[in-house]
């Protein structure tokens, strides 16, 4: 079975490979040296540094291979080409929520970016698939759990 491809913009993308830059670089380094001044301790089998280091550099090295194989099959979403007259991927979009009488702008970037709390939804989340395609004027419904929630598209930007 192929793998999912992960859709990613630029700024995601450089995100991701500083971070795996950062935990072969110095992360590393770092818990080899915990380990290190752990074995000179003594005995390891009541070595609670050890057996903590040890846990670390297992955790670092599953999120190194957990990144090496999302940016393996990462897609890039050039954001020079995207079109403004659609809502899409890489988009910055400012929208009007019906029922609350509030402006709102979302960032729609691919699931692995995806952050609420920075106002990035995924081109996959309930809002996100509603909007893709949409145009500036449309007013878009959304199924969500807590009933139809109805936006007007305001705006479409570049989100960089």
């Amino acid at each position: 079975m192929a793998e999912k491809k992960h859709i990613l913009t630029y700024a995601g993308l450089k995100k991701y490979e500083d971070e795996l830059q950062d935990l072969k670089v110095n992360r590393r380094q770092e818990i080899a040296q915990k380990i290190k001044e752990a074995r000179e301790q003594g005995d390891l089998s009541e070595n609670a540094e050890y057996d903590a280091a040890k846990d670390e550099q297992r955790d670092i090295e599953l999120r190194i291979e957990e990144l090496e194989k999302l940016l393996k099959n990462a897609e890039v979403v050039d954001e020079d080409e995207i079109d403004l007259d659609k809502i899409s991927i890489g988009c910055k979009v400012r929208v009007y929520d019906v029922d609350f009488d509030e402006e709102m702008e979302f960032f729609i970037v691919g699931s692995t970016e995806a952050n609420s709390l920075k106002n990035k939804i995924s081109n996959e989340s309930p809002v996100g698939r509603a909007l893709i395609g949409k145009g500036v004027g449309d007013v878009v419904d959304v199924e969500t759990q807590a009933g139809v929630i109805q936006y007007k598209v305001l705006e479409i930007q570049r989100a960089s």
